[in-house]
């Protein structure tokens, strides 16, 4: 469950380093915002930011972005960034609809940890596993694409796994609980530490779609 109402959180993320907050002007120009040409790589949903912080903090030659929307979240996952020093991670707080209007062919994996599953049938284009929501993704992407999902809801994974595969997507590594298959080097995000508690299987995919050779 979301937070609400966090006392001054508008202020912290407006004064925050880490906060991209004329974030469509960086459209393209990413690399830019780093300074180097190392591979991005997004998280949409980040929640209060335990997986990134910790991808930030074991790959140094990677610059990460997390997506939230939600300010009484991602405030939380500020306090936890103001702690470190990472040159190498950004955040953006909005809403990712529309993401192909954030980033313009620049981004190499997306990570998409315990999605809101969006269970009625009628909001099934609302999935972040959609083909509607993979369409967009196409334009971000800048060669291959990579996407890395977690997630405790089976209906959520089994859907997630058929849209992969009918768009395209190569399965490079399924996992029907990556904790009763000992999956190396996971992070956990903080649902997944929750469900996991609770005796929930932790599914995960990752796949792969190779650009189109001309």
């Amino acid at each position: 469950m979301r937070l609400r109402n966090v006392k001054g959180a508008s202020e912290k993320i407006e004064s925050c380093p880490y906060i991209v907050l004329n974030y469509l002007e960086y459209k393209g120009h990413y690399q830019e915002l780093f300074s180097n040409d190392n591979p991005i790589h997004i998280e949409i949903g980040m929640g209060k930011g335990t997986f990134l912080i910790e991808m930030a903090k074991r790959n140094p030659n990677v610059n990460f972005i997390g997506i939230e929307k939600f300010d009484s979240v991602i405030v939380r996952a500020i306090e936890k960034i103001e702690k470190e020093s990472l040159p190498n991670l950004r955040l953006i707080r909005a809403d990712a609809e529309h993401i192909e209007e954030f980033f313009e062919k620049e981004i190499d994996t997306i990570y998409l940890n315990f999605s809101d599953p969006w269970p009625k049938k009628r909001h099934t284009h609302r999935r972040l596993t959609s083909s509607k929501f993979l369409k967009r993704y196409d334009s971000i992407f800048k060669n291959d694409k990579k996407i890395i999902m977690k997630t405790d809801n089976r209906h959520l994974f089994e859907f997630s796994v058929i849209e992969l595969v009918e768009y395209g997507y190569h399965i490079e590594d399924l996992c029907l609980d990556i904790y009763s298959e000992n999956l190396e080097n996971n992070i956990p995000t903080e649902y997944e530490t929750r469900f996991h508690a609770l005796g929930f299987p932790i599914y995960r995919i990752e796949v792969r779609k190779e650009v189109e050779k001309k």
